[in-house]
Parts: C-alpha cells; sequence; structure tokens
C-alpha cells in the first residue's frame, strides 16, 4: 500500500507541475474527489529503531559551508544593488587562514569577474600580501558589501546593514586569529563606529573576540604613496601578533 500510495502522489504532482508549466496558477478540484482522496487509508508509520532516521549534526565542512553562503550572496536580491552588478563577489582564499582582509565594496574589475581585490588596489593588496610571507591563496579576502555599489559610491548604511551577516557567517566559518579592517568602511561596518581611519589605524581591536587591525585601504595609499609605511607598520604588528617574523626584503 505504502508503495501505491506513493505512485500517485507521484504522478500528482508530475501533472500538476506539467499545469505549472502551461501558465495554470491554480487547479479545480471537486468535492467528490477530495472525499475519496480522504478515504485513501494510510500507511502505518514504521516503529522501532528503524522508525527515527539518522539526523547526523548539520555539515561542518567549511569548504560547503563557505560554497552555500557565496551561492547565497549571487543570488541575493536584499537590497537594490543586485540590479546593477554584474556578478556579487562572496569573496575567496583559505578556509583557515591566519588572516582575513577586509575591504569596502567591489570595484568595477571585481564586479566583472567576481573576485575580490583584482583591480589596481588589487594588485597591490597581493604586494602586500607577499611581504608579509602569505600568498592570496593562503589568507581569506572579502569585503563588508558582496556587490559594487554604482559608480563605486560609498556604500550606504542600509546596503552595509543588509549584507553585514553574509561576511558575518564566514567569519564564523573561517575562523581567522586576525582581521585586517582595510579603509573607514570596512571599520565602522565590523564595529558599528564613527571613529576615522586616521585615528584608529594601527591600534588592536576586537571583533567578536577576534583580533582585528584597522589600516589603510590599498586603495587609498595608491592616491597617498606616502601612507604605505603607516600600513607596512600595521601589517608588521600583525605578523607579530601571530608569531611570524617580518619576511627579510629581497635586494637585486
Amino acid at each position: 500500500m505504502a508503495s501505491e500510495l506513493l505512485d500517485i502522489v507521484t504522478d500528482v504532482r508530475r501533472y500538476l507541475e506539467l499545469l505549472r508549466d502551461e501558465g495554470a496558477r491554480s487547479v479545480e478540484v471537486s468535492p467528490d474527489t477530495l472525499d475519496a482522496l480522504g478515504r485513501v487509508p494510510l500507511p502505518a508509520p514504521p516503529t522501532g529503531p528503524a522508525a527515527v532516521p539518522p539526523s547526523g549534526p548539520a555539515t561542518t565542512d567549511p569548504v560547503r559551508l563557505l560554497e552555500e553562503i557565496a551561492a547565497e550572496t549571487r543570488a541575493c536580491t536584499l537590497c537594490s544593488l543586485h540590479e546593477t552588478r554584474t556578478h556579487a563577489v562572496p569573496g575567496q582564499g583559505s578556509t583557515s587562514p591566519d588572516i582575513l582582509f577586509v575591504g569596502e565594496a567591489p570595484g568595477y574589475d571585481e564586479d566583472q569577474q567576481g573576485v575580490a581585490f583584482v583591480g589596481r588596489a588589487g594588485h597591490l593588496l597581493t604586494r602586500m600580501i607577499a611581504a608579509m610571507g602569505y600568498t592570496r591563496e593562503e589568507v581569506f579576502i572579502g569585503n563588508i558589501l558582496k556587490c559594487r555599489p554604482p559608480n563605486n559610491r560609498t556604500p550606504l548604511p542600509d546596503e552595509m546593514a543588509t549584507c553585514i551577516p553574509y561576511l558575518k557567517r564566514q567569519i564564523a566559518v573561517l575562523k581567522p586569529k586576525v582581521i585586517v579592517a582595510m579603509g573607514a568602511t570596512a571599520v565602522k561596518g565590523l564595529l558599528q563606529t564613527s571613529q576615522g581611519i586616521t585615528r584608529l589605524r594601527g591600534t588592536w581591536l576586537s571583533f567578536e573576540g577576534i583580533d582585528l587591525m584597522p589600516t589603510f585601504h590599498p586603495a587609498y595609499l595608491l592616491r597617498t604613496p606616502s601612507a604605505k609605511r603607516d600600513t607596512w607598520a600595521d601589517l608588521k604588528a600583525v605578523l607579530k601578533r601571530l608569531g611570524r617574523p617580518v619576511p627579510e626584503v629581497k635586494k637585486g
């Protein structure tokens, strides 16, 4: 009886899907049909140990969890930025990084490729990461926003509030030892502070128990090369906190 009932349900589902594909939005069912369906005997629930399937815990695989979050960001329509984006930019890198680098939002190049920090500022960030003795694949790189604001404007408060849960979920999976918040928007998005990056940079802060170092955004460094010295000091402080030596500068 159970298999026969399953066959009936499967046939009904397929029929309803066919109607839906043909444009139907409702189905009329006569009282006699409903009455007949109500008289169909249901199979008795199984008993014994086999009656309860092993549920098991939810997946803890960081790769799968990060892929799920990334898929959600690509399908997200919670704010108006989805209307103008080419690609959402979830972020990428190691699933168990020492360092999580957080910027403001994707720019033009990132929007085109769906990858964080691949434009001019991204190339500078790559050099900064290499100077610390890491590769991009050994850290994780993301942004407060997953979609590019039109004309690269500063993210709006409601956009940040809508998007930040994705980043917080990523942080919970990644469990980085240190977060490097690059620029005022990154610091404001994570810590809800109104203090400027010039005042905060170089000062150890904390995000949900994780050490956080505010520093200048690579885009700012492209405009203000003189700030590179302070930024390198901040990154050396990160290495010290991680117990890693400062790599020697190769000459020649």
